[in-house]
């Protein structure tokens, strides 16, 4: 095992601080990472705060980890000391069920282990994540980083782009296709990326009026205020495909008159039960209401091609590692566009 310097919270809304913690020895499988760039998400915030009651202290978040290969295990044949790659949201799991076969981990019967806040399937000792100088992952779980992608850039598509990315191809988004995103925060703003990439015209759905420019910056061709009910209204059984970005309980029957005949609305953000839903309006039109939970490891090494050929990238923050917890007050109050990555040359001990 080796020491490696973290930055961890020793107890819910603990501030993070650095702590070394201990990795586990290669084995013959793994690959051990010098971490560059760690992406910061709004769910390392909620572990560090135990909002889902779930957390395990200490805490090292971090789930979106860009780096370099600095050892092998005796029977990695994929990666070479030196490669540049990437880890996201999973370093393992169970490798026998029908997802897993089909690469679709992230929907392992077993539950895939978290990059932090998991047991390890070997050893069980809780996982630590990206918030490190370095981490030790299975091989499998190790991700290529394409020429041409800007390292400095890539940590938010680990979770951020493949959480937009999965429904994006699954619902088959193309050129003609009438999307609308619900939210232009971390998600959104690669949701708005990432579909006009794929040559759909996007439309933004906010609260504010003071977003449309930004929006448009992005790569929507309209916006749409969802206080306005005249404007709502007129917009009525408009959209192919909605992704819904909204992270916290709400309403979502305005949304789903927008939706045309066949449409389908994907929450990508509220892990926590919404408002009644209004049966009826799923029966007008044929709609649908679906979820989405990340994507399997060849659709985020799909991600990370498609980005780096068409040079699709995140807004980024870079930061330094000890100005964390100001990142995540700022995070809490929306004060980021759109996503915070860590400069891990910064990490140094107390």
């Amino acid at each position: 095992m080796t020491r490696t310097l973290t930055y961890a919270a020793a107890a819910a809304h603990a501030p993070l601080s650095p702590m070394h913690v201990e990795r586990r020895a290669l084995r013959e499988d793994d690959v051990q990472i010098a971490i560059a760039y760690c992406g910061v998400c709004h769910s390392d915030l909620h572990y560090v705060h135990n909002d889902w009651n779930s957390s395990v202290f200490p805490c090292v978040p971090g789930h979106e980890i860009i780096g370099h290969v600095t050892a092998i295990g005796s029977a990695v044949d994929r990666y070479q000391v030196g490669d540049a790659v990437a880890v996201g949201c999973m370093v393992d799991s169970c490798q026998h069920c029908k997802p897993c076969a089909e690469g679709q981990e992230q929907l392992c019967v077993t539950l895939p282990t978290p990059t932090y806040n998991g047991k390890d399937r070997v050893s069980g000792d809780i996982t630590y994540g990206g918030y490190a100088q370095s981490i030790v992952v299975r091989e499998k779980f190790v991700l290529r980083v394409p020429t041409g992608l800007d390292l400095k850039h890539a940590a938010p598509l680990l979770c951020a782009g493949i959480t937009v990315w999965q429904p994006l191809r699954k619902h088959q988004v193309k050129a003609g296709t009438r999307l609308a995103v619900i939210g232009l925060g971390g998600l959104g703003h690669m949701a708005v990326k990432l579909a006009k990439a794929l040559g759909a015209e996007v439309t933004v759905i906010t609260t504010s009026a003071s977003k449309a420019d930004d929006a448009r910056a992005l790569g929507a061709s309209h916006v749409l205020l969802s206080k306005e009910p005249a404007a709502m209204q007129a917009a009525a059984s408009s959209f192919d495909l909605i992704l819904d970005t909204i992270p916290t309980r709400h309403n979502v029957n305005p949304y789903l008159m927008l939706l045309a005949r066949g449409g389908t609305l994907v929450l990508i953000g509220a892990l926590e039960p919404l408002e009644p839903i209004h049966g009826a309006l799923l029966m007008i039109n044929d709609r649908s209401i679906a979820g989405s939970l990340m994507g399997g490891l060849p659709a985020t090494q799909e991600l990370l091609n498609f980005c780096a050929e068409h040079q699709v990238l995140p807004e980024c923050e870079m930061i330094a590692m000890q100005d964390i917890n100001g990142a995540f007050e700022r995070m809490q109050n929306n004060d980021v566009k759109y996503r915070f990555v860590i400069d891990m040359a910064t990490l140094k001990d107390a």
